[in-house]
């Protein structure tokens, strides 16, 4: 249990320093490497998820870094950027 605690620490404290882009694709393939896992069972699973979990963390983190700009799904649910709407 530690050592579970002492990685994510320095987990926690290696991706302090990078971009807001970084930060989010390091925490999507994180997060869907652990559902992936938890879901199939397997690493190949694990993998899978990953890989989604960082390509959506990295789009929504490039979102935090221009100003003005939000994230937004359209009606066929593809994502997409544009400028934030309502004085967001």
């Amino acid at each position: 249990m530690i050592k579970k605690i002492a990685a994510f620490a320095l987990i926690g404290l290696s991706i302090a320093s990078c971009t807001p882009t970084q930060q989010g694709a390091g925490i999507g393939a994180a997060s869907g490497a652990v559902i992936g896992g938890v879901v199939t069972g397997n690493v190949r699973g694990a993998a899978v998820g990953a890989a989604i979990g960082g390509v959506s963390g990295a789009l929504i983190g490039r979102v935090a870094e221009q100003p003005g700009q939000c994230y937004y799904r359209d009606q066929y649910g593809r994502r997409y950027i544009d400028d934030c709407r309502g004085g967001y």
